[in-house]
């Protein structure tokens, strides 16, 4: 089955994963972002995007698990997602870098023994910080909730869905 010419596809982005595009009829979603983060970046000018869901802050955690998949970490995953979206023309100095996620796991932040989410989210910052790059804008943190993040490649809008609302980022 072919799709019209005004439909949109989507990409699914699961955990631990990746996609990029230059598709204008594109849109690549994530769903289900708890601690894990997404993570999109976006080429205005080249019409370029690409987003991670990543699982975790570090790979020095496990090695083999980065090396088989370097989705999962921040350190290993963002550079892939960057170079992915500049093998389709995207620029660094015009890419925008935008987040959700990173949601505690318990009650608050005092019962969220791990913190996965915040360290996520320190560890992306602290990386893209050490590298020139700032986020536009991001939804993270708060008592653990689903939130699902899309970025229609055409436009370069991104949403994430939360609680049934969905909302600009």
């Amino acid at each position: 089955m072919t799709m019209p010419a005004t439909a949109t596809a989507d990409q699914v982005v699961g955990m631990a994963d990746l996609k990029v595009s230059s598709s204008a009829a594109e849109r690549i979603i994530t769903y289900a972002l708890g601690s894990c983060l997404g993570v999109v970046v976006y080429d205005a000018a080249a019409r370029v995007g690409g987003m991670l869901h990543v699982m975790m802050p570090e790979s020095e955690i496990d090695p083999r698990k980065a090396q088989a998949n370097p989705y999962m970490f921040i350190d290993t995953g963002i550079p892939q997602l960057f170079r992915q979206c500049y093998a389709l023309g995207a620029k660094k100095e015009r890419m925008e870098v935008r987040v959700a996620g990173g949601a505690y796991q318990g009650d608050d932040e005092s019962t969220d023994r791990f913190q996965i989410g915040k360290r996520n989210f320190i560890a992306l910052r602290k990386l893209l910080w050490k590298n020139g790059v700032m986020i536009k804008s991001s939804d993270v943190g708060g008592v653990q909730r689903s939130r699902t993040m899309a970025l229609a490649v055409g436009s370069g809008e991104v949403t994430v869905k939360c609680n049934g609302v969905e909302t600009p980022l």
